[in-house]
């Protein structure tokens, strides 16, 4: 089983930046790729991005393109999340999850069986 710690979220005011990490232990060279989710209350998991172990091609939920950024250290088995420009509506509990994945799955959290803890992310003035 992988285990995922995530840190680096917090209390940022709106257009300001968070930058997340998320540590993967226990990965194989069957887990190609890392996703994020967030979820904020009331509402279903949300898919937000997903990046490739491997090459480090990134995908992007549409409404975070060009402000989210992932990359990965595979030397460090740490994938990265740089958020820019936040709005109060990125306010959530960001999780990073892995998994056997392919592709066509990456944007759906059932098929992500290991998860990080979450850490908060506040987007207030």
């Amino acid at each position: 089983q992988v285990q995922l710690v995530e840190s680096g979220g917090g209390l940022v005011q709106p257009g300001g930046s968070l930058r997340l990490s998320c540590t993967a232990t226990g990965r194989t060279s069957s887990h190609r790729y890392l996703g994020w989710f967030r979820q904020a209350p009331g509402k279903d998991r949300q898919f937000v991005a997903a990046i490739a172990w491997s090459d480090g091609r990134a995908y992007y939920e549409d409404s975070v393109k060009g402000r989210f950024t992932a990359s990965r250290d595979n030397t460090k088995n740490t994938v990265y999340l740089q958020m820019n420009s936040l709005r109060p509506e990125d306010t959530a509990v960001y999780y990073c999850a892995t998994g056997r994945l392919i592709l066509s799955s990456l944007r759906n959290a059932d098929n992500y069986p290991d998860w990080g803890q979450g850490t908060q992310v506040t987007v207030s003035s």
